[in-house]
């Protein structure tokens, strides 16, 4: 389930989306599965509403998450996901941004490899 670390300088929102994305990889979170309102979510973590409401927007509208009037918030089957070129662009520019930091920081190709590979495993995807 999602934590939010809130000492992260990262806003919980956000934390909550990256959160909900990660458990649908492990397969915590199943298509189809409903996830828990607005309130019974500010319940569990201890933030504001708000806050969840805004992170489940985000998670709607990048076609992560439908809501169902009257049911309830559900993670989208996967095959009903269209490739959102737009986002894979600002993916790929923010991707670029971290070589370069990396790169300030004396990180070298082979550590970035070996991270990419970890994040991998930890989401059960295939090594790169």
């Amino acid at each position: 389930m999602v934590k939010i670390d809130k000492d992260s300088h990262r806003p919980f929102y956000e934390q909550l989306v990256i959160g909900i994305k990660e458990d649908i990889l492990q397969g915590i979170l199943e298509p189809g599965d409903q996830i828990p309102s607005v309130r019974e979510m500010a319940k569990i973590l201890l933030i504001n509403p708000n806050t969840i409401s805004k992170a489940y927007k985000v998670l709607e509208s990048e076609q992560v998450l439908v809501t169902v009037k009257g049911k309830g918030t559900f993670v989208k089957q996967v095959e009903s996901r269209p490739r959102d070129l737009r986002r894979i662009e600002e993916l790929q520019q923010q991707f670029n941004e971290l070589v370069i930091e990396a790169k300030h920081l004396q990180v070298n190709e082979t550590e970035i490899k070996q991270w990419l590979k970890e994040a991998e495993a930890k989401l059960g995807g295939n090594e790169a």
